[in-house]
């Protein structure tokens, strides 16, 4: 899952499912494609995402649809409800988007659908937004994210992959450490990553989401020079990595991309209502502890 706001105005899509795979017990991938995907384009950040539309029960809409008409002509309770996912890859030349959905059976809106989703089925998105790509001038990367984050580090991972033995500047062969946290080893995925990267999976169990990720930063001795870091994935634990790596390791802010793509206790809905005023509290906090 992905969440900053997009550099552009978003963009409404049409995606049909092509196909889907089951990656794991609880991870699903569904590849879109389809002629509604003829003005989409990717590729700049490794943190893009979309977000998904999905009708709400009992309610027509407009058509062809449009978004500022239903905002302005139907109440709240009857316009889409939106879930956020990050693209984890696509493909220009087949015209195929990616998404991984963490599924956890009829819980939730956007997995059970995933789960479900048949070829042919279509769904509308708006995007795509992203802020984030690995820093060519980094001395080195760090990546911390629980399910909703490995998609983004996943990419990111793949990104420096890339550039690893080009040439000097590009930023493809230095340290990178990945921490990613899933529920258990059922849950780990084969990743494309530079052959010297350290990628850590730390199994949850029954421990609090993100408790093995804030003790294994804690734990990690610091390659020298700056970072660039991408920390995401439930918000309680990311703040507690915020004020870690802000104060403790004082990364500056501007090398730092962070964002709780979820709360505990909440979905999107209220989330994405909640989380600017939570953003700037915590914010005036930890700039307050750090002056």
């Amino acid at each position: 899952m992905a969440d900053r706001p997009a550099r552009r105005s978003p963009q409404l899509h049409r995606g049909r499912v092509v196909r889907t795979e089951r990656l794991t017990a609880h991870m699903v991938r569904v590849v879109l494609g389809g002629d509604g995907l003829a003005a989409f384009h990717a590729g700049e950040w490794t943190d893009h995402y979309v977000k998904l539309l999905f009708p709400a029960e009992g309610v027509t809409y407009p058509d062809p649809f449009d978004v500022a008409r239903v905002r302005a002509e139907f109440p709240r309770e009857q316009w889409p409800r939106t879930r956020t996912y990050t693209v984890r890859a696509w493909d220009a030349a087949a015209r195929e988007l990616t998404l991984d959905f963490v599924c956890h059976g009829d819980e939730g809106l956007a997995g059970p659908w995933a789960a479900g989703a048949t070829p042919g089925e279509e769904i509308l998105f708006l995007g795509p937004g992203g802020a984030y790509a690995p820093a060519p001038d980094a001395d080195w990367h760090l990546l911390v994210g629980d399910e909703s984050a490995l998609p983004a580090i996943a990419a990111a991972l793949e990104r420096l992959a890339g550039r690893a033995g080009t040439s000097p500047g590009a930023g493809g062969d230095v340290p990178v450490h990945a921490f990613i946290e899933v529920a258990g080893p059922e849950e780990e995925q084969k990743l494309t990553a530079p052959r010297e990267a350290g990628i850590v999976w730390l199994h949850r169990g029954g421990a609090p989401v993100g408790e093995a990720l804030c003790r294994a930063v804690r734990a990690l001795d610091f390659p020298s020079g700056p970072v660039h870091a991408f920390v995401h994935g439930e918000a309680g634990w990311v703040k507690e990595m915020r004020r870690h790596l802000r104060l403790d390791r004082a990364v500056p802010r501007e090398r730092l991309s962070i964002s709780g793509y979820w709360r505990r206790g909440h979905d999107e809905d209220g989330w994405q209502a909640s989380k600017p005023a939570w953003n700037a509290r915590v914010e005036a906090e930890q700039e307050g502890a750090a002056a």
